[in-house]
Order: structure tokens, then sequence, then C-alpha cells
């Protein structure tokens, strides 16, 4: 994978945090704890916009489930 490399500025307590994690989970450098961390910020949005997605949907749901059905058996 192809990586481009950035100058960013953190806190002590930001570096100490990276650090940490990075040594309790062997993980091999801080920019892969960053990596970790951008990934789990995406998953975390793309949940949040799932469950508001379903939310909407439900309500649509509730009101057509029925359908088009019968409750005879085929």
């Amino acid at each position: 994978m192809r990586a481009e490399k950035l100058s960013i500025s953190l806190t002590p307590e930001s570096v100490a945090l990276i650090d940490a994690y990075r040594a309790a989970h062997s993980i091999k450098s801080r920019s892969q704890v960053i990596e970790l961390a951008l990934h789990r910020l995406r998953d975390d949005e793309l949940e949040s916009a799932y469950r508001e997605a379903s939310a909407e949907a439900g309500l649509e749901w509730d009101a057509t489930a029925g359908d088009g059905l019968a409750d005879e058996a085929w």
C-alpha cells in the first residue's frame, strides 16, 4: 500500500496514549496505531449512518410490510 508522509502535532498525553496502545497490542509503529484509530472512526461513522438509515426505513417498512401478503398458506 502506498503511504503518504504527514507531519502532525499532538499533545504529550496523546503521544503517550499512542505509545502505550502500541506496546500493549504489539503494534509495530505509531503510524499503524493512527491508521487503526482512523479505521475505527470510519467504522463508527458508517455504523451511525446505517442505524439512521435503518430507523428511517423502519418507519416505512411498518407501513408497507403487509402489502400483498395474505394469511393463506401456499
